[in-house]
């Protein structure tokens, strides 16, 4: 029988896959064997590619960071990078908020997030940030894009107006929350981030010294 000219199976056949399946059903979904029906092939066949279902989800969640833009730094002031770095890490995580437990728990050994931790890192000590402090907006920029991809506040509240009635008279208007479902939810990310930047501004010139201004601020 004259083999395919085409492998069934690659690093991001398999990648792809597993990322869906944790996109559609969450990280308790994905197994070897889950997978493997999913792709039409046998379970073994995967380990030719990945020696433990661990090493396929730490491929999927460094598919995800890998489409988070960090060329921002070294390119414009500190302010700006980290402004336009955090609104293009909660896209990305937005769009896969399934594995978002999994990313909130560190870079591990993954290339692409170890790459984001040093470019971010590297661009704030170059800005004059000190070590520590650097270190500190990095873990607090991960807060913010994780707690703020990891679900919808909108999405939390009843669609029933009856339910709040009377009980609850400071909410009469929050059944209404999940129709603007977008627009709150990237709304409050964007104050959470002009506070944050705000106050980093302050401690900036508070320990380092003057900043100047910025002409443009997207």
């Amino acid at each position: 029988m004259a083999r395919p000219r085409t492998a069934l199976l690659s690093r991001e056949r398999i990648v792809a896959a597993a990322l869906a399946l944790v996109d559609a059903e969450g990280l308790d979904a994905l197994s070897t064997r889950r997978l493997a029906t999913e792709l039409g092939v046998r379970g073994p066949s995967l380990y030719n590619h990945f020696p433990t279902k661990d090493e396929i989800l730490d491929a999927a969640a460094d598919a995800v960071i890998e489409q988070v833009d960090t060329s921002f730094f070294g390119r414009y002031d500190w302010r700006v990078a980290l402004r336009l770095w955090g609104r293009s890490y909660r896209d990305a995580l937005a769009a896969h908020p399934n594995i978002v437990p999994f990313l909130a728990q560190g870079p591990g050994r993954r290339p692409a997030a170890l790459a984001m931790a040093d470019a971010v890192y590297g661009g704030l000590v170059d800005a004059g940030w000190p070590h520590a402090r650097a270190t500190h907006i990095g873990a607090l920029m991960r807060y913010l894009v994780a707690g703020s991809a990891l679900g919808s506040f909108a999405r939390g509240f009843v669609e029933d107006p009856e339910f709040y009635d009377g009980r609850y008279p400071h909410l009469s208007q929050a059944h209404l929350l999940a129709e603007h479902q977008k627009s709150v939810d990237e709304g409050a990310f964007a104050l959470g981030l002009d506070a944050l930047l705000t106050g980093l501004s302050a401690e900036y010139e508070r320990i380092i010294g003057p900043l100047p201004p910025l002409s443009t601020y997207p």
